[in-house]
């Protein structure tokens, strides 16, 4: 339905495909249309434009999640072109001992991408984005509270809580 919200996610490579299967099922989890693209801000700039052109041009409410490693061009460059919400998600490598996570952390000045580290937490900021004015959407959020609520409690029960 042209008219439901959207989570455009966006990643460096096909490499990033399993930190993204992450997000994508917690976006599945509560029924959130996303779609999933590679496009790299180094390598392949005016297709990232390009991309960004054509969902920008869709009038559905939308968040952004970017996923890319080492130098996170991606996410500066897909917020300088966006007017909603992005979410960086970055996979954290060992090679360079999280000196990798500085270019997610610090942009220029007016680009400002929310860095969430965690795939599901990523997820979940884009499904409370979207929740802000959907219904639906919020009354999933909700629901995948209380069911980690209800999941923490068993698990008390089964320590003698």
């Amino acid at each position: 339905m042209a008219s439901e919200p959207l989570v455009v996610i966006l990643m460096g490579s096909p490499s990033d495909r399993e930190h993204v299967g992450q997000i994508v099922a917690v976006l599945e989890s509560m029924k959130i249309e996303c779609v999933q693209r590679i496009a790299s801000a180094h390598k392949t700039p005016q297709r990232l434009l390009d991309l960004l052109a054509e969902y920008e041009s869709d009038p559905r409410q939308k968040v952004y999640l970017t996923v890319a490693g080492r130098s996170n061009a991606l996410s500066g460059m897909v917020d300088a072109n966006v007017s909603a919400p992005v979410i960086a998600c970055p996979p954290v490598g060992s090679s360079f001992a999280g000196a990798d996570l500085y270019s997610s952390l610090r942009m220029p000045g007016g680009v400002a991408p929310m860095v969430v580290l965690e795939p599901e937490n990523a997820g979940l900021a884009a499904a409370k984005i979207l929740g802000l004015s959907s219904a639906e959407i919020a009354a999933a959020v909700r629901r995948r509270q209380e069911e980690q609520r209800k999941r923490l409690a068993a698990a008390d029960t089964e320590f003698g809580g």
